[in-house]
């Protein structure tokens, strides 16, 4: 079972999204093991659990985070840092109007708002924060923050 950190000011939506990482994780390890079956199965069940993918890299003294929202413009995405642990991004997708969905067989892609709170593996600062977006990928660049440093004093 995931172990969740409870902290005062988190929403319920935060431990959801923290629970469905952790089921998307063990949905990953377990298909992992199944060949080219689990791979076509994974295709098909986690990319519907999330609204968009990410990577969070813990990189030297920064955290990457990097998500893919396809389709969105760069003026439909925002990113906010909820607390020195969370990092939220939203965006927002134009679908077809209704009259040139009607038509469908199949209707797979998300449309509409998305949101996600992205657990970092590190506290960081929004001092010097930098982010990119390019051809349907985001970019956010944090820096950690300082670690406690100092010298242990004797006692006499």
């Amino acid at each position: 079972m995931a172990n969740i950190e409870r902290r005062p000011y988190r929403t319920i939506w935060q431990d959801f999204d923290d629970l469905m990482a952790e089921m998307e994780s063990r949905f990953q390890s377990m298909l992992s093991g199944i060949g080219a079956r689990g791979e076509e199965f994974r295709g098909r069940v986690v990319p519907a659990v999330r609204d968009f993918r990410v990577d969070v890299r813990d990189h030297e003294d920064e955290v990457i985070v990097v998500a893919d929202l396809p389709g969105v413009e760069k003026e439909n995405v925002n990113v906010r840092l909820i607390d020195p642990q969370h990092l939220e991004i939203s965006s927002r997708r134009a679908g077809e109007t209704e009259e040139e969905g009607r038509d469908f067989f199949m209707r797979e892609r998300i449309y509409g708002q998305m949101s996600r709170t992205v657990l970092l593996p590190a506290e960081v600062t929004e001092e010097n924060a930098a982010a990119t977006f390019k051809n349907g990928v985001l970019e956010v660049r944090l820096k950690k923050m300082p670690t406690e440093t100092g010298t242990t004093i004797p006692i006499e």
